[in-house]
This record gives structure tokens, C-alpha cells and sequence, in this order.
């Protein structure tokens, strides 16, 4: 005898996990957009959405007698459940964050085949007319997943590339929302003439005022992660651009200053 999962009953705790271990390769942004997407659009899909929409079609009611006429009007003005175009939204919007855990595995993974040996990106790029006299440095696992933590180069580009992938995901699904329903208000009748149905009939939709509130509460939480991922790119693209060639600038010169000064005071000794 099959029973019903509950959707509560889940395993929550692999779920965390989950999110636990992408924080660690984000942006506070990102944090928060991870909060938004898995504790807001998630639980709330899951544990609200099936309870609302999940007998519509049953309790959608029109007043004929007619045969297949209500399933008919049904598939008309609800061509695909409002949950399943949601749980679809969130599965693609989710794809591309993995990209970045993915990218971080792969560049631990070398690392620690390469016997823990780690050289910079910066410092290859410094010296790299006199690479074989950089002294390389020894890491321990856990030093490399900090410093592989860290948003630079590769690893940049390929966070960049999630978020804008995000973007375009989030558009796409609101676009497609308000071409098949036109508005996030739920009607309480509707009124239907499609074939079979021999004359206009009049149909209800169960719960319409809890549709709409569950509707506008997914459109604005999606409308706010569109708004996160857009601030998060300018921040990265800002800090990669702006902020980080005036930092290194500094840094050389407060480098060749001290170099000037210990030449000075070798100097200095020496007489």
C-alpha cells in the first residue's frame, strides 16, 4: 500500500548542507540570496504550494453538464500549474550556483593532487617572466579551501557567468508567468466558450483571495532575487575593474617604498 509523502517530512538537513557548503564560495549578497531562494521560495513552495494548488483541477467547477467541457476550460486558463512552473523556475535558477561549488571541487581537487603546492595567481602573473623563481608555498587542506574560497580569476569568471545565467532565468520565467496568465490576480469566475462546452458557461476557481497572496509573494520573492543577482554582479564587476587595480597600485608602492627603506638602512649600516 503506497502512502502520501508528506512534503514536510523531507530531509531538511541535506538540504542545509547543501546550502551550507555554496555560502562558503559567495558574496554576502550571495548569502542573502541564498537565504531568499532556499528558505523563502523553497520551504514556502513546498510546504504552502501543494496544500493550495494541490487539488485545483477537482474543485474547479463550472455550471454545465456538458462532458469534458470543465476539463477543457481548465486547460485553457491554466495551461501549466502555477507549482510546477515555480518548482521548474527554482530547479533552473538553482543549476547554475552548482557551477560554482563545481568549480571550486575542481580546483581543490588539483591542488591537493599536486601535493598541496600552491602558487598565486597574482604571483604567477608578477613574475611570470621568472616563474621557476617563485618560491612556491606549502598549504595545508584547509588553507587551500580558504584560499580557494576566495573570488578571483577563474573562479570569478565562473561566478559571474551563474549570476548572469540567473538573470536571464528569472526574466525568462517572469515573462513566461505573464504571457500564459496575464496578472498575478486570481479571478473567482471565469467564463468559458472553447468547444465542447455548447454556450458560455460560467466557471469558479477554489480559494482565489490564498492564490493570489501565494502568487504575489513568489512574483516579489523572484523579483527581489533578480534585483540581489544584479547588485551582486555590479559589485564584483565594480571590485574587479574599479577597486582592485587602484588596491594592487598601492600595494606596489607601499612595497617599493619599504624596499627604498631597507635599502637605505643597509646603507646606512654598511658605512
Amino acid at each position: 500500500m503506497s502512502t502520501k509523502r508528506n512534503p514536510s517530512s523531507m530531509d531538511w538537513g541535506g538540504l542545509f548542507d547543501i546550502v551550507n557548503g555554496i555560502s562558503r564560495y559567495s558574496t554576502v549578497i550571495g548569502r542573502i540570496w541564498l537565504f531568499v531562494v532556499f528558505l523563502f521560495r523553497v520551504l514556502v513552495l513546498v510546504v504552502a504550494g501543494e496544500s493550495v494548488w494541490g487539488d485545483d483541477q477537482s474543485d474547479f467547477e463550472c455550471n454545465t453538464l456538458q462532458p469534458g467541457c470543465t476539463n477543457v476550460c481548465y486547460d485553457h486558463f491554466f495551461p501549466i500549474s502555477h507549482v510546477r512552473l515555480w518548482a521548474l523556475q527554482l530547479i533552473f535558477v538553482a543549476t547554475p550556483t552548482m557551477l560554482v561549488a563545481m568549480h571550486v571541487s575542481s580546483r581543490y581537487r588539483r591542488e591537493k593532487k599536486n601535493g598541496g603546492q600552491f602558487v598565486s595567481y597574482w604571483k604567477k602573473k608578477k613574475y611570470k617572466k621568472n616563474f621557476d623563481d617563485v618560491e612556491e608555498v606549502e598549504l595545508t587542506g584547509e588553507t587551500i579551501k580558504k584560499r580557494l574560497a576566495r573570488i578571483d580569476g577563474g573562479l570569478l569568471l565562473t561566478y559571474l557567468l551563474s549570476i548572469s545565467v540567473r538573470m536571464a532565468l528569472e526574466v525568462i520565467f517572469l515573462y513566461v508567468y505573464y504571457a500564459l496568465y496575464h496578472s498575478h490576480h486570481m479571478p473567482r469566475k471565469l467564463e468559458c466558450d472553447i468547444s465542447p462546452c455548447p454556450q458560455i458557461v460560467e466557471c469558479f476557481v477554489a480559494r482565489p483571495t490564498e492564490k493570489t497572496i501565494f502568487t504575489v509573494f513568489m512574483i516579489l520573492s523572484s523579483a527581489i532575487c533578480l534585483l540581489l543577482n544584479l547588485i551582486e554582479f555590479l559589485y564584483l564587476f565594480v571590485k574587479r575593474c574599479c577597486l582592485e587595480p587602484v588596491i594592487n597600485n598601492r600595494r606596489t608602492i607601499m612595497t617599493s617604498q619599504c624596499q627604498n627603506n631597507q635599502n637605505q638602512f643597509s646603507v646606512i649600516d654598511n658605512c
